[in-house]
This record gives C-alpha cells, structure tokens and sequence, in this order.
C-alpha cells in the first residue's frame, strides 16, 4: 500500500509508506545469547550441608569454581544436599569434571569429622581425576 504524497521527485510522486519495525530479529538473537550464556556457565556445585570449618592462618580466599563436598562431623558426605556414599563420591567427581574440564573439587569437611574420612574423599576426588582439590578453612577472627 503505498500513498501518493503531494512531493514529487525526478521520478514523478514519492510514495509515503508505512515503517514498521519488524522485532522478530532482534527477539531471536535475545534467545540466542539467551541460550549462550546458559550453556557456557559454570555452575558450582553446593555440598548442601552446613559445617564448622577450622581455622586455618594461611586460609585463602577462592572463588567456587567447582564442586563441592561436604563432610559432617559424624563423617557423612553431601554433594548437591544429597548423603552421598563414600564410593559413589568418585563417579560423581568423574562425571562433574567431564561437564567442566577445568573445575576443581572444594572440600567442606567439619573440624571435627574424622580425619580418615576426610583423607578418603580427598583420595576418590583425585582417583576421578581432579587436579585442583581444595579443603575449605575459615581465618581465625573471620
């Protein structure tokens, strides 16, 4: 539909239309990136259980950048606010570490659980294959 103005050019009458703004381009590419960003995310893994971590001097300050375990007093293991079986602790690393190549296992143990269990899980978390293994600690004061 096009209506003739009162302009003429060196063709003769310009037509005046109608601009619409067509929105679906610009919506698609909103769900594109949408999606990208959904995909690329690294998503930490929480143990879901609540510990009293030690104190520990030399603690750093680390963003979570992987998986998380946590180990009660009583030397139970949480991954994803689940009770975990110590021997499932390796397939659940393994499978987290092929979704996230780089990420590294953070271990939330109580100070008080039992210092054998804490060295079982660090050893399936390294069995699966993970290189950076970390045990979380609080700086005295904090």
């Amino acid at each position: 539909m096009h209506r003739i103005s009162g302009r003429t050019g060196p063709g003769g009458p310009v037509p005046n239309d109608d601009v619409e703004i067509n929105m679906m381009p610009l919506i698609d590419m909103i769900f594109i990136l949408l999606i990208f960003f959904l995909v690329t995310a690294s998503f930490v893994r929480e143990s879901g259980v609540e510990v009293n971590r030690p104190e520990a001097a030399t603690a750093q300050s680390k963003e979570a950048v992987g998986m998380m375990v946590g180990i009660t007093k009583e030397g139970r293991v949480f991954i994803d606010s689940q009770e975990t079986d110590l021997r499932k602790v390796r397939g659940l690393v393994e499978i987290f570490l092929m979704e996230n190549p780089d990420g590294g296992v953070i271990i939330d143990a109580d100070g008080a659980c039992p210092t054998a269990r804490m060295v079982a899980v660090l050893d399936q978390c390294r069995l699966a294959g993970a290189r950076d293994v970390a045990v979380s600690a609080t700086r005295p004061g904090e």
